[in-house]
């Protein structure tokens, strides 16, 4: 499994991720960045992931559903707010309806990730911070921590069929 480390503090309001992958930081950078590989890793492999729209540039959204395994739907959405190809990019991630409105009774964060070479690959950091210490406690018993592993742990197989 890629993910290395995962911690969270609730003064902060700050969850961490971080995953090591044996590929450059550009091949780690190309999964976000196009939308057809993000599908292949965003859901965890029990609710895979659909782009609807996908604009990784500062101001743009990536909006999304992943299907359970009864054909329910989940709705996200990113306000994506910085871009520095391939090292990192930072948005607003929201849970969203079916019509791509942000759904106020559930968390929002701010997350920033960063690809950095390591050796012959790259180390990946993933950190979410929550509007409130309550949503990330939410949004931990909602099993992102579990969730998350297992998307991420997807990459691996992707970037091994290149």
């Amino acid at each position: 499994m890629p993910v290395t480390e995962t911690s969270h503090n609730e003064d902060t309001k700050t969850l961490t991720m971080v995953a090591q992958f044996a590929a450059p930081p550009e091949r780690v950078w190309d999964v976000y960045a196009d939308p057809r590989q993000l599908e292949k890793v965003w859901g965890p492999p029990t609710h895979p992931a659909t782009v609807v729209d996908h604009d990784l540039v500062p101001g743009g959204r990536v909006t999304y559903y992943m299907t359970g395994p009864e054909g329910e739907k989940y709705y996200g959405l990113w306000e994506v707010t910085a871009v520095d190809a391939p090292v990192s990019f930072s948005f607003r991630d929201y849970f969203a309806d079916e019509n791509f409105d942000i759904a106020q009774s559930l968390p929002g964060s701010a997350n920033t990730y960063t690809f950095t070479a390591d050796g012959d690959g790259t180390k990946a950091v993933y950190t979410s911070v929550f509007d409130t210490a309550e949503g990330l406690k939410t949004v931990l018993e909602m099993g992102v921590v579990e969730g998350a592993t297992a998307a991420i742990g997807q990459i691996d197989d992707l970037l091994a069929k290149d």
